[in-house]
């Protein structure tokens, strides 16, 4: 039987992730989850979505192994890199914006001087 204390981290906001977040978040790979799930350094449970299978693991458990595999400074320099691509396509975005702006200013401008 689950005690109260030990099962609230499957059921807070953002306390798990799923096999393939962790992947993308990480940069881990399956065999390196299902390895640190044997080993009993993640824990895990199997839902599925539309019949669709995966792993939904703890946050906190996947944090801590890719501290331990990879060190300390891995994850935040992931995170910096993650915001640095996010940062970039929002850059990306707003020139294009600024550029069609730019063209549509253009367009208004030549119908007043008409």
């Amino acid at each position: 039987m689950y005690s109260g204390e030990a099962n609230s981290v499957w059921h807070t906001k953002g306390g798990t992730l799923s096999d393939k977040s962790a992947r993308k978040e990480f940069g881990i790979t399956q065999e390196e989850i299902i390895d640190a799930i044997r080993d009993g350094k993640l824990q895990y449970r199997t839902n599925t979505v539309y019949g669709n299978p995966y792993l939904r693991l703890i946050r906190s458990e996947v944090e801590a192994f890719v501290d331990e595999k990879y060190g300390t400074d891995y994850l935040a320099k992931k995170k910096i890199k993650n915001e640095l691509a996010q940062t970039n396509r929002e850059l990306r975005k707003l020139k294009a914006q600024a550029a069609s702006l730019e063209k549509r200013k253009a367009e208004l401008m030549d119908i007043l001087d008409e």
